[in-house]
């Protein structure tokens, strides 16, 4: 069991616990697919979940590797990029529009994943191993999907319409890469 202890493992604790936030990214977007938002979102939150306790068990063993780093930019790409959007598109978009504004709200999602997925990249470029700064420039994907979480609850409540959404979700895809600075919990 020394392997859950090893830095150089690939299944140390650390990243056993990144993959736990993969599987419950899955999960959620299964459930999303088949409609069932209420548990989609239970399975996202667990994934966000896992990803606070990832960092704080690689930090607390000194687990942190290059391979960690990207196993958790992968894992926060599904929870935090992937799941949220698609969770928006097919709880707003998909039953709010159709035709043109539907492809309109499309290519919207498709640009805050780019963002997102551009986000990482360049935080990965950017990461060595075991280190945290004291600010993010931009903000940060978890705090990205926590917006989007919070701008679908505004809709739910009949707080946003729609097209707020798309709009918020167009300025929440910008800042990710913006000069922004986001403390560092």
């Amino acid at each position: 069991m020394k392997f859950l202890y090893s830095s150089s493992s690939h299944f140390n604790l650390a990243n056993l616990i990144t993959f736990s936030n993969i599987a419950a990214g899955l999960i959620a977007t299964y459930l999303i697919s088949q409609n069932i938002f209420l548990w989609a979102a239970v399975f996202a939150w667990m994934g966000g979940a896992f990803d606070i306790i990832d960092g704080k068990i690689a930090r607390k063993y000194n687990l942190s590797s290059e391979f960690g780093i990207q196993l958790d930019s992968f894992a926060d790409f599904l929870s935090f990029v992937l799941v949220p959007v698609f969770f928006i598109f097919q709880a707003i978009y998909s039953t709010s529009f159709s035709g043109f504004w539907l492809f309109i709200s499309g290519i919207i999602s498709i640009y805050y994943v780019i963002s997102g997925l551009r986000r990482l990249i360049q935080f990965n470029i950017n990461a060595y191993a075991g280190e945290v700064e004291k600010f993010f420039i931009g903000v940060p994907t978890p705090l990205g999907a926590i917006l989007l979480w919070l701008f679908y609850l505004g809709n739910f409540a009949g707080i946003l319409s729609p097209t707020s959404v798309v709009i918020l979700m167009i300025i929440t895809a910008w800042s990710l890469n913006s000069r922004i600075k986001v403390p560092h919990p």
